[in-house]
């Protein structure tokens, strides 16, 4: 069988059921019952459900990065998102998968890593953990995202236009945006958070994704003031994107521990804003839970 058509793995509670597949380690399903709660990657709008980025976030200027006196290429939110995971092992209520170096990714990211995406639904909430492992022998830079798509409106009968996103803390500070060369402009602009909350509307949209780059929240909830909603927490993530095509039924809550390059970046890879850096023999994990609050 193909890498690309391998079957999805199923993971389930009594509140939650979830379906990873292999594909770029990716989860493809989020339902509560028979509601959907994640985005279905039409490709008609975006492919993507809920994509894991690594070794970058964002855009590269020029689409390369410099490392020493080396040049290498990489493309937008990096490589894993189009790489087949193996299956580490699975129960009725979780799965780990594993990417690991080879021959192509050496010439795009010369490091000798493993990363490990970890699945685990407890009652009502999904913790997905993912681990940077350096295998090699030498420091190793890296970032790492989650791009969930969820759905907007949420499948509990109210209306698009009433949907928000509420940060646990005040955002008062400036927000960034990115340029049609989506790299990150030089200028910030106000928030558009008001009282902790982010009505939703396609104008926010119109230049692309909003990103918090001076987050205090831990957590956002996602929803109406009626029915159910959910709350995405990310306890070590810097960095929050959150992004839609305008007028699509979806809305991505986007925890990174990275960032695209500002516009006009010529440093080293390691230097990149967002970059963290894995010591020889050492790992790096991050975590985004999603919880059903029906509350």
């Amino acid at each position: 069988m193909p890498e690309q058509s391998r079957p999805w793995v199923t993971i389930r509670s009594n509140t939650l059921m979830a379906e990873i597949d292999p594909q770029g380690a990716q989860l493809s399903t989020l339902r509560d019952g028979t509601l959907d709660l994640l985005w279905d990657g039409n490709p008609a709008l975006w492919t993507g459900r809920a994509p894991i980025l690594f070794p970058i976030v964002g855009a590269l200027v020029g689409g390369s990065y410099r490392l020493g006196t080396e040049t290498y290429h990489l493309s937008r939110h990096g490589f894993a998102r189009g790489k087949a995971f193996s299956i580490v092992n699975t129960t009725p209520s979780s799965a780990l998968f594993r990417l690991s170096v080879d021959d192509a990714t050496l010439q795009a990211y010369p490091f000798h890593f493993e990363l490990d995406v970890q699945f685990a639904i407890d009652d009502a909430t999904l913790s997905v953990t993912t681990t940077v492992r350096n295998k090699g022998n030498e420091p190793m830079p890296a970032s790492v995202g989650y791009h969930p798509g969820f759905r907007w409106p949420l499948p509990y009968g109210q209306p698009r236009a009433s949907h928000f996103i509420e940060f646990e803390a005040d955002e008062p500070e400036p927000v960034r945006r990115i340029g049609t060369d989506g790299l990150l402009t030089a200028t910030p602009q106000p928030t558009p958070v008001a009282g902790r909350r982010l009505a939703l509307a396609d104008s926010l949209f119109k230049d692309d994704v909003l990103i918090f780059d001076r987050l205090k929240s831990r957590a956002v909830t996602y929803g109406s003031d009626a029915g159910p909603g959910l709350r995405v927490s990310f306890p070590d993530a810097p960095y929050l994107g959150v992004w839609t095509k305008p007028g699509a039924p979806f809305i991505c809550i986007e925890p990174w521990h990275g960032i695209t390059d500002p516009q006009g970046f010529t440093g080293d890879f390691k230097d990149k804003p967002g970059v963290f850096v894995v010591a020889a023999g050492e790992s790096l994990s991050t975590t985004m839970d999603i919880a059903l609050l029906k509350g």
